[in-house]
């Protein structure tokens, strides 16, 4: 899909790969950006720089992604992209409590469902529309010392595929974007983490990946192109992908992972 003269909303848009996109959207041509982010001010702040619309939305709850949806499509008219990019990390392991574990789940799994809920019968209504829904190469590889931020971004590349086999008859359209490490607040303090093995990008560079692969209609979107060369790695010989895993496991657990 083309971004000029489309209405856009940008979950997590207060910074990071959200504030990027939302950037790079306006200065595509958009009809309208709206910023959403569970902090008002700074989905002001990014809103202010490119003449969108701020909106508060705590993404970990069903109804506040339901009232954005109905507020956009009432006010400002029919969502033709909708990027449900919002997310948070936790560190641990089989350590970490039923509570942290019930909100990373809510948060990096069930928001791209409620999403979808809400919005994919007012696409389909109208002929089609497009997801971008922000996972992790942590989705496809697995993540070193946080074992929910690993799990949910499984299960958010399981959601998209299933998204985009049961309603692309439907003309909904899905992406779904897998960087490794980029430069955020979430790796700030972890620059020599084992996500960042092959190098950190700008949020702009993952913005810029993204705009070229939905123009393209591309599924999964690599800003890092080696992630490709690691997936094949892994179907051919699981095995031995694992036992690299527990090398790096060795080298990096012990650094920790940033908490979101």
């Amino acid at each position: 899909m083309t971004i000029k003269d489309k209405i856009v909303v940008v979950t997590g848009a207060g910074g990071g790969i959200g504030a990027a996109l939302a950037q790079r959207f306006a200065a595509e041509g958009a009809k309208k950006v709206v910023c959403s982010d569970i902090s008002l001010e700074a989905a002001e702040r990014v809103a202010a720089e490119i003449d969108g619309l701020a909106l508060r939305t705590d993404v970990g709850s069903e109804d506040e992604i339901a009232a954005l949806i109905r507020h956009v499509e009432d006010e400002i008219g029919p969502i033709d992209l909708f990027c449900s990019n919002a997310g948070i990390l936790i560190h641990g392991g089989i350590d970490v409590g039923n509570d942290k574990w019930s909100k990373i789940w809510d948060v990096n799994l069930m928001s791209h469902v409620w999403a979808a809920r809400h919005l994919v019968p007012r696409m389909t209504a109208r002929g089609g529309g497009t997801f971008l829904i922000t996972a992790s190469a942590a989705g496809l590889l697995n993540q070193i010392g946080s074992a929910p931020y690993g799990v949910t971004k499984h299960a958010a590349v399981g959601f998209a595929e299933w998204l985009a086999m049961s309603h692309g008859d439907d003309g909904i359209k899905v992406s779904a974007l897998c960087p490794q490490a980029v430069r955020t607040d979430m790796t700030r303090g972890f620059e020599e983490h084992a996500a960042s093995i092959d190098g950190m990008l700008s949020p702009e560079d993952v913005a810029d990946a993204c705009v070229e692969a939905l123009d393209k209609g591309e599924f999964l979107i690599l800003p890092h192109k080696t992630v490709r060369d690691y997936m094949q790695l892994k179907a051919a010989d699981y095995d031995r992908w694992l036992g690299g895993m527990r090398k790096l496991n060795r080298m990096f657990a012990d650094m920790g992972t940033p908490e979101g």
